[in-house]
């Protein structure tokens, strides 16, 4: 919007070079500059090119005026946008090149950039708890499993209703934010998987929340949640299929939306 802006007031100005100096009389005479001299009024007339006399009576010089103030306003808001928008992209700058190249998920707290740990999780199966081993995939027998997060809490809390994130991902893996259900065992759960027995593929049930993502360049995004969070847990979560379908992928980073108080 705010490019958009500034395109319009260029544009205005661009044609707003000259004015118009209006006649009483209902007519104009179209300048870029004017002067009063006693009584009479000088202009340099844009149409051919020279100075030019007229009487200061002819002229309506209260609504000359008007255009005039309106031009200079317009060339401040321009001025004022530029400096905004230059300023915008030194700080955009400033942020991205802070943010580690190591993969992962980064929070910027103020001027603090935040990197957000590998939860702590486990896959548990109708027949037996597996603890997976981060940055692998875990093969899951047909039926049914749930992956978890130890602990009820989050270590990392935000206080943006919207918090941005940057995710920094090493491979084309999709990626989102998920709620994060806490049980009565001091555990929350992530998402709950499914493997169907004929052909072991494996498909997830998850709470996702509805997310924008900004391609920054270099495997960068920035990630946010559409709507403001509900006060809770919540995980960014990277997930996809191995090579072989019974095998999830995943990676997840826990974090908790915490208001603050006011």
């Amino acid at each position: 919007m705010r490019v958009l802006t500034l395109l319009l007031l260029s544009a205005f100005l661009l044609f707003g070079e000259t004015f118009k100096l209006y006649l009483k009389d209902g007519g104009f005479h179209m300048t870029r500059e004017y002067k009063r001299d006693g009584d009479r009024i000088s202009y340099f007339s844009t149409e051919r090119g020279e100075w030019e006399e007229i009487p200061v009576e002819l002229v309506d010089l209260e609504k000359t005026e008007a255009e005039r103030k309106a031009k200079t306003a317009a060339e401040a808001q321009v001025a004022r946008a530029e400096d905004e928008e230059e300023k915008a992209e030194r700080e955009l700058k400033k942020e991205l090149a802070s943010i580690p190249m190591d993969p992962g998920a980064y929070f910027m707290r103020g001027k603090t950039v935040d990197k957000l740990l590998l939860a702590d999780y486990q896959v548990i199966t109708n027949k037996k708890r597996q603890a997976l081993k981060l940055l692998s995939p875990v093969p899951l027998v047909p039926g049914k499993a749930v992956v978890i997060i130890k602990g009820d809490r989050s270590k990392f809390t935000v206080g943006d209703e919207r918090p941005e994130f940057y995710f920094r991902r090493d491979k084309e893996e999709r990626f989102t934010i998920v709620k994060v259900t806490p049980t009565k065992k001091e555990t929350r759960i992530v998402e709950s998987l499914s493997i169907a027995p004929i052909v072991n593929q494996a498909s997830e049930t998850r709470k996702e929340i509805p997310v924008f993502q900004q391609d920054m360049g270099g495997g960068l995004f920035k990630v946010w949640p559409e709507k403001p969070l509900d006060a809770g847990e919540y995980a960014i979560v990277q997930f996809g299929n191995g090579d072989d379908p019974s095998e999830i992928d995943l990676l997840v980073w826990d974090f908790a939306y915490v208001p603050v108080a006011h």
